[in-house]
C-alpha cells in the first residue's frame, strides 16, 4: 500500500513526542547521578498521587496500544503515545520537579525517581515498534542504572502487557480535569491581565460530581501551586456559577428538519440545564420523535453576573484575581526566585549547590524580598542572604522596581 510521506510530518514527530521523551530520560539521569541512586523493584509502591496517575496512564497506554494493534490501526496508536509523552512530560515531570531536587535521602524523592523509572523503561518497550533506534538508546542508558538481568537489547524483550489492577479510571479522570482547571485558570488570568506569580485569593472549582470533585482535592496541592492560589474550595452548585443553554445547529438541522425546524428550534432553546448536561456527556438527545446528535446542538455556557467563573464543556471554576498589597508582595517574592533561579543556570552552579546571595534594592520590591525571605532562600538554596548598599553583578528590573544581586557557591 502506497503511503504519503512529509519531512513535516518527521519534523512534527521530532518535535513532540521524541525530544521531550529523550529530554526527560536526561533530567532523570541528571538527578539520579547526584544521588548515586540505583532502581530497586522491591520498593512498595509509591502512595504519591502523582506516580499513581502516571503508571495508571502508562498500563492504560499499554492496554490500548494493545486493542488498537491486534485489531490492525495502528493510525491510533502514534497519537495514543503522542498524550502520553505530553503527560508524562508537561504534567507529570514539571509538577513534581521539586520532588526531584530534594536535599538527603528523602524517600518521596527515591518514590519519584523509581516511578519515572519504570515508566521510562515501560515506555521504551512500547515504543520499540515505533521508535526503534530511540527506543534502543534509551533502554540501553536505562539498564546501565540497573542492577538486574536484563536482555541485552529491547528488541528482545516481550511487548509489556497491562497490569489492570494499577488502572484507576477515576484518578485519571480527576487529572484530567486538573489539567482543564488549570487551563481555565491561566485563561482568567488572561483575561483580568494578572500574571501568574502574583498570587489570587481564592479558587472555586465547579462541578456536579462529588466524587470527582472528592478526588481533585486530592490533588489540591498541585492546583495551589500551579496556578498561585492561595485557598480553593469546591461546589457542586453549578448553576450558581454558569449559565447553561443550547441553539440549534441551524445550518445542519434547517435542511434536515424543514418546515418542523422552528418547533424544534422552540424546544432545544428551552432545554434546561441537567438535560443539556445528560446530552453534552452522552453525545445523543431523543426529543419529540427526533434523534439529535452532538454536531446538531450547539451547546453554550457563560458565568452568571456578579461571579468570576469560566468554563469548558467539562468543569468550572470560579477565580477573584483582585489583588492586595500582601498578594503583590508574595508575587514579587516569586519573581525574586526566578531570577535568582536563572542567575543559577547563566552562572554554570550545579543543580545541587547552595549559594550565598548579596542584593541591592529599595522600595517595595526590597519590602517584598524581607517579607519573604525564608521562602526566597529555599527555593533557590542559599544560605545566606544579605541586603548591601553596593549595586550587584547582575541587574535586573522586576515591575519598574530595580534589583541588583551577586551570588557565590557557600562555604
Amino acid at each position: 500500500e502506497e503511503q504519503r510521506f512529509a519531512d513535516s510530518g518527521v519534523k512534527d514527530m521530532v518535535r513532540r513526542a521524541l525530544l521531550p521523551w529523550l529530554n526527560a530520560y536526561k533530567f532523570l539521569n541528571t538527578y539520579t547521578q547526584i544521588d548515586n541512586w540505583q532502581p530497586d523493584d522491591s520498593r512498595p509502591d509509591s502512595t504519591n498521587i502523582m506516580d499513581q496517575w502516571i503508571l495508571s496512564r502508562l498500563e492504560s497506554l499499554k492496554d490500548n496500544i494493545a486493542t488498537e494493534m491486534e485489531n490492525y490501526r495502528l493510525y491510533n496508536v502514534v497519537p495514543a503515545l503522542f498524550d502520553f509523552i505530553e503527560d508524562l512530560t508537561n504534567w507529570y515531570i514539571r509538577l513534581n520537579r521539586s520532588r526531584f531536587w530534594a536535599e538527603g535521602e528523602v524517600p518521596d524523592k527515591f518514590s519519584a525517581y523509581q516511578t519515572l523509572y519504570d515508566t521510562l523503561y515501560e515506555l521504551s518497550l512500547s515504543m520499540a515498534p515505533f521508535a526503534p533506534f530511540l527506543s534502543e538508546t534509551i533502554y540501553q542508558s536505562l539498564r546501565k542504572l540497573s542492577n538486574s538481568d536484563q536482555p541485552s537489547s529491547v528488541h528482545l524483550c516481550l511487548y509489556p502487557e497491562s497490569n489492570n489492577n494499577r488502572i484507576k479510571p477515576l484518578l485519571e479522570q480527576a487529572v484530567t480535569r486538573m489539567q482543564h482547571i488549570i487551563l481555565l485558570g491561566r485563561q482568567k488570568r488572561n483575561q483580568e491581565k494578572v500574571k501568574t506569580k502574583y498570587p489570587v485569593g481564592k479558587l472555586t472549582v465547579v462541578h456536579r460530581d462529588p466524587e470527582l470533585l472528592e478526588e481533585i482535592a486530592r490533588l489540591e496541592g498541585y492546583l495551589r501551586d500551579e496556578l498561585n492560589a492561595k485557598t480553593i474550595e469546591y461546589s457542586t452548585e453549578e448553576s450558581q456559577y454558569i449559565h447553561l443553554y443550547a441553539k440549534p445547529n441551524s445550518p445542519v438541522l434547517g435542511k434536515r428538519l424543514g418546515k418542523d425546524f422552528k418547533t424544534f428550534k422552540q424546544l432545544i432553546e428551552g432545554l434546561d440545564s441537567d438535560t443539556i448536561e445528560q446530552f453534552q456527556n452522552s453525545g445523543s438527545l431523543d426529543l419529540d420523535g427526533q434523534h439529535f446528535e452532538q454536531d446538531d446542538i450547539l451547546v453554550f455556557r457563560e458565568a452568571r453576573a456578579g461571579t468570576n467563573a469560566v468554563s469548558d464543556r467539562f468543569i468550572s471554576i470560579d477565580m477573584d484575581c483582585t489583588l492586595n498589597e500582601d498578594l503583590v508582595r508574595e508575587g514579587l517574592a516569586r519573581e525574586v526566585v526566578n531570577r535568582i533561579q536563572k542567575s543559577r543556570k547563566d552562572s554554570g552552579f550545579n543543580v545541587s549547590d547552595r549559594i550565598s546571595v548579596t542584593i541591592n534594592s529599595g522600595g517595595r520590591l526590597l519590602d517584598a524580598i524581607k517579607a519573604h525571605e525564608d521562602y526566597i532562600k529555599q527555593e533557590t538554596l542559599t544560605l545566606d542572604l544579605q541586603y548591601v548598599d553596593e549595586p550587584g553583578e547582575m541587574v535586573f528590573d522586576i515591575d519598574d522596581e530595580a534589583m541588583s544581586l551577586s551570588m557565590a557557591v557557600s562555604g
